[in-house]
């Protein structure tokens, strides 16, 4: 079964995608092995990170990117991360109702992932779900958020543009400083800019890029839209073409990959550690006993963290 869908990852099955990505969200064996047998065939596709508040219209304003995108020839791939049922497990907004129109179009394929408490709103599997897109043969691949506030600045370590949507009259600029946001967008989007105050987000958000003083490589331009008519949305289009040609000719797309690899390593080796570790020592009596002594002030964390890993046979690591 692993080579079939190796294989109809790389022929463009969807039913092997999709069968891939549940692989992947549930941690299955053979995830590793599938995504190394890709990993040669990735690297094509250009990343598009959207975040925001929610009730800010990012599913609104995918719909409308898909729709520009795929007028133009481009296959996308989208990945809706979405709050997690404490019930199923599953994406409370598995049925992401506004994009249902492109459910028959073969060049999209979306996916509702669940948070499943990773922090940031992204789901840890992201980037495993971004090269099975990727080795699929999509162009660009979009990540819409859930929005849940200062942990959004995980987007960054996925996407090549970042979009950060902001509303008119709604505070959303005010908390874009306290959330510690405005470093991570590359463009700013006022969405449903026919709402009063429009202007005035604009102009606050404008105020905060000119806070500091210094000169920016790259001044994250403030873009209006309305989702309702598509006003606004091929200017979008067209600042993330700047932003990703300034990234070629800057050399900072090959940097900021290069330091995504680096922290994918690290990243994976902080997820098997950690994992081993606690298949070794959750229940085992020699923990539960150190617990013990902690609890009555017979030794202290430290110590007891020494002794386990003293004893932890991490060779089970490799694979």
């Amino acid at each position: 079964m692993q080579q079939k869908i190796i294989e109809g990852i790389l022929n463009g099955d969807r039913r092997m995608v999709a069968r891939a990505i549940s692989l992947i969200e549930d941690e299955d064996s053979e995830k590793e092995a599938i995504l190394s047998a890709i990993y040669p065939y990735t690297g094509k596709a250009y990343c598009l990170g959207i975040t925001g508040a929610p009730g800010a219209g990012k599913s609104s304003l995918v719909d409308r990117l898909l729709l520009l995108l795929r007028q133009q020839g481009l296959r996308v791939g989208v990945i809706a991360i979405d709050p997690t049922s404490p019930f199923t497990g599953g994406a409370i907004l598995g049925d992401r109702i506004r994009m249902q129109e492109h459910a028959l179009d073969r060049g999209v394929f979306i996916r509702s992932m669940g948070t499943r408490g990773s922090l940031g709103g992204l789901s840890r599997a992201t980037k495993d779900v971004v090269q099975i897109l990727d080795a699929f043969g999509k162009d660009v691949v979009i990540i819409e958020t859930v929005g849940v506030g200062q942990s959004e600045v995980d987007i960054i370590k996925y996407a090549d543009t970042t979009l950060v949507v902001l509303t008119p009259a709604s505070g959303d600029s005010v908390q874009t400083i306290k959330a510690g946001i405005m470093e991570i967008a590359d463009i700013f989007v006022v969405n449903k800019a026919d709402i009063p105050g429009a202007d005035r987000t604009v102009s606050e958000v404008s105020m905060m890029l000119d806070l500091g003083g210094r000169a920016r490589p790259w001044r994250p331009p403030i873009v209006r839209t309305n989702t309702l008519d598509g006003n606004g949305v091929e200017e979008l289009h067209q600042a993330v073409i700047n932003h990703r040609e300034y990234l070629g000719e800057s050399g900072q797309m090959n940097k900021a990959r290069k330091d995504r690899i680096r922290r994918d390593i690290i990243d994976l080796i902080e997820y098997k550690v950690k994992s081993t570790i606690w298949k070794q020592v959750s229940g085992s009596e020699e923990f539960e006993s150190l617990v013990r002594k902690i609890m009555s002030r017979e030794t202290d964390p430290y110590a007891a963290a020494a002794q386990i890993l003293g004893s932890i046979n991490l060779g089970s690591l490799t694979r």
